[in-house]
């Protein structure tokens, strides 16, 4: 279109320096007939540009309006579609340097370890029922002989569908509603290098079991779940003997005898504020009659607070185990809690201490640790990591693993 008319204006110009040329000329010499022959031909030159030119901008209004309307039934093919109808790909991960300096020299540590590398993949089928999964390496490599310590591990995998806008039905591996750690926690999320005794030794996190539960809401305030689950197999024998966290199976092939049953209840009417009570009740948490361990209850209250730049969280959780062994062996109560006060001194640069009480099952696991540390978040999703930690045991067989030292981290999420 533009070629036709900068073609026209030349035509036009060149007319009319052509007439005035003539004109001058047939003044002079009285004869115009070879002027008006010029002009002709110019005017009708002039008229097929202008017919052409009419014909391009008709083409091209022709064209816009063909690409509007098209531009149209698509949009209208996409708003038809169902919003929720889509994969995601996301994931974390979280490198740690950890110097210890323990009493006994034989139990320094010095190593960086690349901790947790996890993807998780999910899909919406339509707009009630979607699709959640964690899959986990943990310590970068397996495999290959000589004792490598990592593994690959199947954290979730569930189907999650909604009944009605306040209740939802979730089914398949799925993590349990305890603690502030054991369903979030990507590195950004929490303070310090490594995950916090109290939610390692005593809760168990990361801890997922097969099973289905439903969760709703009460109102605006308050929410709960409710779980059935496979349970923990803990060993009543040896260097780990009703140690919680070696009763986690897993679901590999998990032994099925007796399972165990989970509630939780959270207040959420504050703002910035999460407070929530579990309860769990194992049927036999050693999966075997007579062996001295017949059944276990868990109580895990914490709250999560955040007002302005100041942040606290604390948690209390307690195990009750029944049986003559369990009993025996002074670990029928195992308890923990912890203290963790923060303050943000800037959008970026995170402050924390943190005091927590381990009673476990073994002489290792009862103890004592204070730490301070901070967080340097780049943006909301990568975080580097610095904290010290002071720790002593209470039984003087264990004085040795007393340590303090250092811990350096970058973590990540997306």
């Amino acid at each position: 279109m533009m070629f036709f008319s900068n073609r026209l204006s030349r035509l036009l110009g060149t007319g009319m320096l052509v007439f005035l040329l003539a004109s001058s000329t047939t003044f002079a010499q009285g004869d115009n007939t070879e002027l008006l022959a010029t002009l002709a031909s110019l005017q009708q030159q002039i008229d097929e540009l202008r017919q052409q030119l009419d014909q391009s901008r008709q083409q091209g209004v022709a064209t816009e309006a063909k690409v509007e309307a098209v531009a149209e039934v698509i949009d209208a093919e996409l708003l038809q579609l169902p919003a929720s109808k889509q994969s995601i790909v996301s994931g974390y991960g979280e490198l740690h340097y950890n110097n210890l300096d323990a009493s006994d020299p034989s139990r320094d540590l010095e190593e960086v370890d690349f901790h947790r590398f996890v993807l998780l993949f999910g899909h919406q089928f339509n707009d009630k029922t979607r699709f959640y999964s964690e899959l986990e390496v943990e310590h970068s490599l397996i495999g290959g002989g000589g004792g490598t310590p990592g593994e690959v591990e199947l954290e979730q995998a569930f189907i999650e569908h909604d009944l009605n806008p306040g209740l939802h039905l979730k089914a398949g591996l799925f993590l349990l509603p305890v603690g502030i750690l054991n369903e979030t926690h990507e590195p950004p999320t929490f303070y310090g290098v490594e995950r916090n005794d109290v939610e390692n030794i005593i809760v168990p996190s990361t801890w997922w079991e097969a099973g289905a539960g439903l969760n709703g809401r009460w109102g605006m305030d308050w929410s709960w779940d409710l779980a059935l689950s496979s349970g923990l197999q803990m060993p009543t024998s040896g260097g780990s003997a009703f140690r919680i966290r070696s009763g986690r199976q897993k679901v590999a092939k998990a032994v099925a005898s007796d399972g165990a049953i989970t509630a939780r209840l959270r207040y959420l009417g504050i703002a910035g504020l999460q407070a929530a009570v579990t309860v769990q009740y194992q049927f036999d948490p050693s999966q075997a009659a007579n062996d001295g361990l017949d059944d276990g209850t868990l109580v895990e209250a914490h709250v999560d607070y955040r007002r302005g730049d100041f942040g606290l969280r604390a948690l209390f959780a307690r195990w009750d185990f029944s049986g003559a062994a369990v009993e025996a062996a002074d670990a029928d109560k195992q308890t923990g809690w912890y203290v963790e006060p923060s303050y943000r001194v800037t959008n970026r640069l995170g402050l924390y201490t943190r005091f927590e009480d381990v009673r476990g099952a073994r002489g290792r696991d009862r103890f004592d640790q204070w730490e301070l540390g901070l967080n340097w978040w780049l943006n909301e999703n990568v975080v580097f990591k610095f904290d010290y930690r002071d720790r002593n045991h209470d039984l003087a067989g264990e004085s040795g693993r007393d340590f303090t030292g250092i811990d350096l981290g970058v973590g990540y999420s997306f």
